[in-house]
């Protein structure tokens, strides 16, 4: 692709009026939204991406929008997963639903914030050393084979990290929280609330997505243009999804080993691209690996959407199954 300042610009200007709209919504009334106020406005995201991507068929051709969807796609799922988290996190600190949004939609700026810092260097990355695509790929399998060991984040496995542990020591931080304000008075003093510790734990959360999600997209498209479109609409609505999907979250068990086999599916992808056009000079003489295929951009949809739509299945179906059982033991 062949991207002009003024699509780029057009596209930051009109992506980051969206943003601020959300963001005058949170400011104008902290709240916890609706099921119907959460479901139109993921309606409206969802339809979004899918109208740019529409866009994109029209201008650039369907194999573009192939990998702008695919790489939404997978983007989105894992976004998803990191709604896990937030859960966890949300819980651990006992931070209000209604201030909950605020957390959220901060949450997903750094979140953009990051993932647009590794999206340049990652593109400028490959530019220059196409040997990257196997670090990126090796990384990625490593990552599924974690994801599919430890299945779905538990609250009782979460432990606060390093930079959580050292606020808590060293900020003066008052004991309960004042709304959705970082600082507070107490007797004359200034001080820290438990939100401020809520932030840290959710941009480092992201910090840790960014660098899973980045490779992955990369492993779909290596057009910078498509790999931070599809980051932000994955991203947009993720703070209505968070209360949209509510107590639907615990029930996707099996969401993580479906991610796992799309992280590692992309990852193999990955490896076998660099084979392809290798130029190492200690594999195959530095020569380009002739068996290895480039899998194609519609194999990789339907690859994500089979796994996926599976992962999802099993999941509602075990979690009926049991909820059952447990109806049907607590009458007896």
């Amino acid at each position: 692709m062949n991207v002009s300042g003024w699509v780029w610009a057009a596209t930051l200007v009109a992506l980051t009026a969206v943003l601020l709209v959300d963001l005058l919504i949170i400011g104008r009334r902290p709240h916890e939204p609706s099921v119907r106020e959460s479901s139109i406005w993921v309606g409206f995201y969802v339809g979004l991406a899918l109208l740019f991507g529409v866009g994109l068929w029209l201008a650039a051709g369907p194999s573009v929008a192939g990998q702008f969807y695919t790489g939404w796609l997978t983007e989105y799922s894992l976004s998803v997963d990191n709604l896990f988290v937030f859960v966890i996190i949300m819980g651990r600190f006992a931070v209000p639903r209604q201030y909950q949004q605020k957390v959220l939609l901060i949450g997903i700026l750094l979140a953009l914030a990051m993932r647009g810092g590794f999206i340049a260097a990652g593109a400028a990355l490959l530019a220059q050393f196409t040997w990257v695509f196997y670090i990126f790929g090796a990384f990625l399998i490593y990552t599924a084979i974690n994801l599919a060991r430890q299945g779905e984040p538990d609250e009782d496995e979460f432990s606060e990290n390093v930079l959580i542990r050292w606020s808590r020591k060293a900020l003066p931080l008052s004991r309960d929280f004042d709304g959705a304000k970082l600082t507070t008075h107490e007797k004359g003093r200034r001080l820290f609330t438990p939100m401020l510790i809520v932030m840290i734990a959710i941009g480092t959360t992201d910090l840790i997505f960014a660098l899973d999600s980045i490779p992955a997209i990369f492993g779909i498209t290596q057009e910078p243009y498509l790999v931070f479109t599809a980051n932000v609409f994955a991203l947009m609505g993720l703070r209505q999804l968070y209360f949209l999907l509510g107590g639907l979250l615990d029930r996707l068990i099996y969401l993580s080993y479906g991610l796992a086999v799309v992280l590692g599916f992309i990852g193999v992808k990955l490896v076998l691209e660099a084979l392809a056009d290798n130029n190492l000079p200690f594999i195959n003489n530095g020569e380009h690996v002739a068996w290895a295929p480039h899998i194609p951009i519609w194999l990789s949809l339907a690859v994500i959407l089979g796994t996926l739509g599976i992962a999802t299945a099993a999941s509602l179906v075990k979690s009926s199954r049991d909820r059952r059982r447990e109806l049907a033991a607590a009458r007896h």
